[in-house]
């Protein structure tokens, strides 16, 4: 049986798998929602300048949650599901069935693309039905697809990244965490970063690929200027945390 094969099979079954765990679909879908509907509830009143036009605070917070809701996907679960198979010994023991290890990692970035894509629109729908936000369409769509693409595979090569440097399941949370969440506020994604904010906080949110991805799917929906740079740095983030995965990963827990 060929290698695309083999990859294809194990999508499906990761997939099976993940629709049987009830609540970690649950929590994976509901998570963005939640967190869409407390910010708007507390921060989505009135408008906030964007790029030289007033965006409505409600459609604001729905652009960058569906940016949350990929990082989530394709960065936090792929880091920590990964790192609790690798200590359970499920990876090792992958290693010496007849997959590919390739073709089994390979499997889990295209599943969860595949989730990030579809939280995406049910993100994009719920904003469209309560909060009336736009949602990507005519000429930005194909700006849209790409950036959404192109940060969800680099979001998942970077999950696999940080599996190297967790010395255990029970440091995942904290390492991926700590990794993501200051990226998250210094890239506006729970507050808006205003013409106000220090110079240093606008600074660091440039250098790492969260702002550059929010402001790619920012384009899409709220019409701001779409800049193939954010393409490109996100892409470049992506291609750094393959290198370091393969590099760093490990297939056997860590001692």
């Amino acid at each position: 049986m060929s290698v695309p094969t083999l990859t294809l099979r194990q999508v499906r079954f990761t997939n099976k798998a993940f629709w049987r765990n009830p609540a970690s679909a649950f929590f994976t879908f509901a998570f963005p929602l939640m967190f869409l509907i407390i910010f708007t509830s507390l921060l989505g009143h009135g408008t906030v300048p964007i790029a030289g036009k007033q965006i409505k605070l409600a459609s604001y917070y729905v652009a960058v949650m569906g940016a949350f809701a990929v990082i989530t996907a394709c960065y936090t679960n792929i880091a920590m599901s990964v790192t609790f198979q690798r200590d359970s010994g499920v990876l090792k023991r992958t290693k010496g069935t007849p997959l590919p290890g390739p073709a089994y990692l390979t499997a889990r970035v295209i599943h969860a693309m595949l989730m990030a894509f579809l939280l995406v629109i049910i993100t994009a729908v719920f904003g469209k039905l309560f909060y009336s936000a736009d949602l990507p369409a005519g000429f930005s769509l194909f700006e849209f697809v790409t950036m959404l693409f192109v940060g969800s595979a680099s979001f998942c090569a970077l999950g696999l990244a940080i599996t190297g440097f967790i010395p255990n399941a029970d440091a995942a949370p904290a390492v991926v965490n700590a990794s993501i969440l200051p990226a998250l506020f210094l890239s506006g994604v729970f507050i808006p970063i205003g013409d106000n904010a220090p110079e240093w906080v606008k600074l660091i949110g440039k250098i790492f690929p969260v702002k550059h991805f929010a402001d790619g799917m920012q384009a899409g929906f709220l019409g701001t200027p779409f800049y193939w740079r954010d393409v490109l740095i996100v892409a470049v983030w992506g291609i750094a945390g393959l290198l370091i995965a393969v590099r760093r990963f490990s297939w056997e827990p860590r001692k």
